[in-house]
């Protein structure tokens, strides 16, 4: 039987690997939407390839080039937020959600509530709205299925167990980039440090958050809302070989891991043939030939976006919908140079606590309406802080 597909963030390495394992089984698989962003040559063929309904591109600036990239074909056109939405909206049997950020959420959202299955490889819309999008999907019939490595493998780890036996789960963290640097230095380095990550070719944005540990600040609060486990169960590892995903520790002793090669085509795959589990283009691993496998407890005086993750665990609410949007405008200016790479955690710390200052941050969450006027709120709060901050540019 033919599924049909949508992908959002089609040309970014998740939607790129997904379409991969489709390519390799075109005859199960109908592509109703792709949407990208500026990559438009690439977001173009994709769609003739695919044979998509319609390519969307975030930017509406960026519509007449993609309308001169697929003129003379079957492919619908368009572009901006509205459409996005819209693309949402049009029946698909799985949908995958990798576009980068808070701007990921809203389509989300409206995938759900057809029903669907949504791959969910957007942890911001985790992070900023657990509650709420766990609740969207209970309503509709619909199921999240996770696509982060970590979250895969716990889900995994987690098949025909009771939650209620779970005593921690552990995430593990490469470390990114500077892993090895010390602290003194970390406030020296440079966006070109920060993206030269050792294990994983990702992209910009993705690669410094490694290097800062934010992006496994988010998948820690993405844990608690995906998992329903209690903050204080939750922490993390740095395993700078990346096979070990996560583990899962039970209350009679027994801790399961999770390990695979660092291949996104695994967990995307997992999601992809839920619940069954198919031939996967993966490399196999011979641990004999690994040797050894090397953790260590994470420097939270390096890392204080864990420490800060654990705070806004224990608030809940509006807190990681603050966390977030605070974290990306703290790295918008790292990467213009405006604020040192040490300046990214000490500006989202500033913002948490201004904002604390005008809202209740405790207070639960009841709208996606509510969820975007934080957002905004944070985002203005976050610029002006950014301003004042005293770090030497980069």
């Amino acid at each position: 039987m033919t599924r049909s597909v949508s992908i959002f963030g089609a040309t970014g390495s998740i939607g790129q690997n997904t379409l991969d394992l489709i390519r390799r089984d075109r005859a199960s698989y109908r592509i109703v939407a792709l949407t990208g962003g500026r990559n438009i040559s690439q977001l173009a063929q994709d769609a003739i390839e695919f044979g998509a309904e319609i390519a969307v591109t975030c930017f509406e600036d960026a519509l007449p080039d993609l309308r001169r990239a697929l003129a003379g074909t079957s492919v619908q056109v368009a572009a901006g937020p509205e459409a996005l939405i819209e693309a949402a909206d049009r029946p698909a049997d799985w949908t995958m959600s990798a576009i980068v950020g808070a701007a990921g959420l809203a389509p989300g959202f409206h995938a759900l509530r057809h029903g669907r299955t949504l791959a969910l490889a957007n942890k911001e819309s985790l992070v900023t709205a657990g509650p709420l999008l766990m609740a969207e999907a209970r309503a509709h019939g619909a199921r999240i299925l996770p696509v982060d490595s970590e979250h895969s493998a716990v889900f995994q780890a987690l098949v025909g167990e009771d939650i209620a036996a779970v005593e921690q789960v552990i995430i593990t963290a490469s470390g990114g980039a500077l892993r090895d640097w010390p602290a003194e230095r970390l406030a020296k380095a440079t966006v070109k440090d920060a993206l030269a990550h050792p294990n994983w070719d990702m992209g910009q944005r993705i690669t410094i958050d490694s290097a800062s540990m934010f992006n496994k600040a988010l998948e820690l609060i993405e844990t608690r809302e995906f998992f329903g486990v209690a903050p204080e169960k939750i922490g993390a590892l740095i395993h700078p070989q990346s096979l070990v995903h996560a583990l899962v520790g039970f209350q009679d002793g027994a801790l399961m891991a999770h390990i695979g090669p660092h291949d996104m085509r695994h967990a995307i795959g997992y999601a992809l043939n839920w619940p069954e589990r198919q031939n996967l283009p993966v490399e196999r691993l011979n641990l004999a030939d690994i040797g050894s496998l090397d953790f260590a407890k994470p420097d939270e005086t390096r890392f204080p976006a864990l420490r800060l993750a654990r705070d806004v665990m224990q608030i809940g609410g509006h807190a990681g919908t603050v966390f977030n949007a605070a974290k990306e405008v703290a790295l918008d200016h790292f990467i213009a140079g405006d604020i040192a790479f040490t300046g990214m955690s000490a500006l989202v710390e500033d913002t948490l606590d201004a904002i604390s200052h005008e809202i209740r941050l405790h207070d639960a969450i009841n709208s996606l309406e509510t969820v975007l006027e934080t957002d905004h709120l944070t985002r203005v709060r976050a610029n002006q802080l950014a301003k004042t901050l005293q770090e030497t540019p980069v």
